[in-house]
């Protein structure tokens, strides 16, 4: 790459010399670190479904693939076509989410998922990048043009997609992109008062949702009183922390993706943990702070509040959601 010319007006040489490379790279190394932790992590788990050992990381580098193809276009994209394709995606988003209701199968009481084209699909994760985006184009435009009703139009589509959410119910993914929603309004320029608002807001609704939901208030009282249930996935993940130390028992040696159902998504980290040591977690929560830390600096000299918004939006989540 250093051979290219900023001269050079190829395809090629426009994204190289455009793009934040320092950002590149952590994003390469936590992709390669996700792939070398899901080989490890999913062969037991593999074994046990009895599905072919490395079903589970064929099919990430699949994702890993498609997603660097994506990345790449996307950050040659012009800011239209970056607002035009979050808004198609956005609406087939809903459109899933409604068919996810109706006809997705049901596991462990949430609707959750959809088939699409041989692929499970969770719409949630797609809808949200989107959301994002196309929040920040209301916002940007009710900034620029005051008789533009930005700012209710997103909130409509928030209400919109948190009662989609609900009723999955998802109320985790709720309160992520309701975060996002409040982050990018007060980005927006939202007056301190509804920023007290939106704080209050967002305290009934956890309190709520303690109260009226039942798998919620099972896990807030199972955090505050461990006793009170069954904690046997969390209990033998920090025990895998604790064996790794800070060096951890080496690549393969591990033995908490042998009894743990979900070591190869939800307790992946305690994984890491375990073979590669607390050192190396606490690298992976560095790089995921530097992307966030280094993204919100870039900000800073952006005028474009379309991009400050989106940018910002998308920033939180990834950060909210690491």
């Amino acid at each position: 790459m250093s051979l290219l010319s900023r001269a050079d007006e190829s395809l090629v040489a426009r994204w190289w010399w455009t793009v934040d490379r320092w950002l590149l790279v952590a994003v390469i190394f936590l992709l390669g670190a996700g792939l070398v932790l899901t080989f490890g992590a999913s062969t037991p788990v593999a074994e046990r479904l009895g599905l072919p050992v490395f079903y589970f990381a064929k099919r990430q580098l699949v994702f890993l693939a498609l997603g660097l193809v994506l990345m790449i276009a996307v950050s040659l994209a012009s800011v239209k076509m970056v607002r035009r394709g979050a808004i198609a995606l956005f609406a087939l988003c809903l459109v899933l989410m409604v068919v996810t209701l109706l006809f997705g199968p049901d596991y462990n009481g949430a609707t959750r998922w959809v088939n699409v084209a041989g692929f499970t699909l969770q719409p949630a994760e797609f809808l949200k990048p989107a959301f994002a985006v196309v929040s920040a184009w209301l916002f940007a435009g009710a900034m620029d043009d005051k008789s533009f009703p930005g700012r209710q139009i997103a909130s409509g589509l928030f209400v919109l997609c948190a009662g989609l959410l609900i009723l999955q119910p998802d109320i985790g993914q709720t309160i992520l992109l309701g975060s996002v929603w409040s982050i990018q309004m007060i980005l927006a320029g939202l007056p301190l008062l509804w920023i007290g608002g939106l704080l209050v807001l967002g305290i009934v609704t956890v309190f709520l949702c303690y109260v009226f939901v039942p798998h919620v208030t099972e896990r807030f009282d199972r955090f505050l009183d461990p006793s009170s249930g069954d904690t046997y996935q969390v209990d033998t993940a920090l025990n895998a922390f604790r064996a790794g130390g800070l060096f951890g028992r080496g690549p393969g040696e591990g033995a908490v993706k042998k009894v743990l159902p979900d070591a190869h998504t939800d307790y992946i980290f305690a994984v890491a943990g375990e073979e590669f040591g607390a050192l190396v977690c606490l690298i992976i929560v560095g790089v995921f702070a530097v992307i966030v830390m280094r993204g919100l600096v870039r900000l800073t000299e952006e005028e474009d509040p379309f991009i400050v918004l989106a940018a910002g939006g998308l920033l939180s989540l990834f950060g909210l959601q690491a």
